[in-house]
């Protein structure tokens, strides 16, 4: 009798895993599943529920309308397909392919793999994708053991300018970035301006709830911050000292992050601008809390989470950088 694959097994082979090519109304049904679990219409102007399907020969598939607010609508008003151009079946290939690829996936290999008309559109997309897989900071305190580390991302950095000026120690061009991430759970990576004792209390009490016991290493930054929570264990690293076995302190799951971070910086990406650097992040932290699941399953967490959200494409354009 042929051995029951485990979870983990399953996980590795990812057989059908693949999203069938749809139709751009299998699509839209499929959309409507998801976000109108029940079958029948929300409305996405008041929310009401007396809403019904228009069936008149000259309406679009997917149009209804409001008996209350008298409005009509479809399952993408009010989502980051609001007003998109781009049909629906080449979205959700989309949705799969960065969900998919543990390292990212740049906008050149979306377009190529799409078909995409340009560049532009491409990268559009991938940034409107980003900012569905976005979870709010107050949506869940992280709890139990949190592990808190900071890194730097970016390039190699350059020599101080001027004959003979040499960098201060620890001085450095890159983005400092500043993660907390759960002992076998959820993480929240988030860019900084600076690294300050300041900065790292607000971004701690803003993600992890106070009640968690914080791993950090070796940085008196850290020893200002842990009394602030339930308790607070460090390694030092400056002694080579990784991993204690009589408390379990450790930061090596907040390092096994960062390392995915930057192999997609360096092998995927190549360059990400500070001012979009958050959205990354963002993506890299939705594929870790549902690194558990298959690469269907974690789309349709995604696909869940598009209420809400819309990014026009001057708004990622016209930030400003600081």
């Amino acid at each position: 009798m042929a051995r029951k694959k485990t979870q983990r097994e399953h996980q590795r082979t990812q057989k059908g895993q693949h999203i069938v090519n749809m139709t751009d109304d299998q699509a839209r049904e499929h959309i409507e599943k998801l976000l109108w679990p029940d079958g029948e219409p929300i409305c996405r102007h008041c929310g009401s529920v007396n809403a019904y399907r228009m069936q008149g020969a000259t309406c679009r598939p997917g149009l209804c309308r409001c008996r209350d607010c008298k409005k009509q609508f479809t399952v993408t008003v009010g989502t980051i397909f609001e007003d998109t151009k781009i049909g629906l079946a080449t979205w959700l290939r989309a949705f799969h392919l960065m969900c998919s690829s543990k390292k990212g996936i740049s906008a050149l290999q979306l377009q190529r793999n799409l078909g995409l008309g340009s560049y532009r559109t491409a990268w559009h997309m991938a940034h409107r994708i980003r900012l569905a897989m976005r979870c709010e900071p107050m949506h869940s305190l992280l709890t139990g053991i949190v592990e808190s580390d900071e890194s730097y991302v970016g390039g190699k950095p350059r020599p101080a300018a001027g004959k003979g000026a040499t960098r201060k120690q620890g001085q450095t061009t890159k983005q400092p970035i500043h993660v907390l991430v759960e002992r076998d759970g959820r993480k929240r990576t988030r860019v900084m301006e600076r690294v300050t004792v300041e900065n790292l209390r607000a971004n701690r009490h803003k993600q992890a709830d106070r009640s968690s016991v914080l791993m950090t290493d070796e940085n008196n930054k850290y020893h200002a911050i842990g009394p602030d929570f339930a308790g607070h264990k460090a390694v030092d690293h400056s002694k080579h000292e990784y991993y204690r076995k009589s408390d379990g302190a450790s930061t090596n799951t907040a390092e096994s992050s960062f390392s995915l971070i930057k192999r997609g910086v360096y092998g995927t990406f190549h360059h990400i601008s500070k001012k979009h650097m958050q959205r990354y992040l963002d993506e890299f932290d939705f594929r870790w809390d549902h690194r558990a699941t298959v690469d269907s399953d974690r789309t349709t967490a995604a696909l869940k989470q598009v209420e809400g959200k819309r990014l026009m494409y001057r708004e990622p354009v016209a930030v400003k950088t600081t």
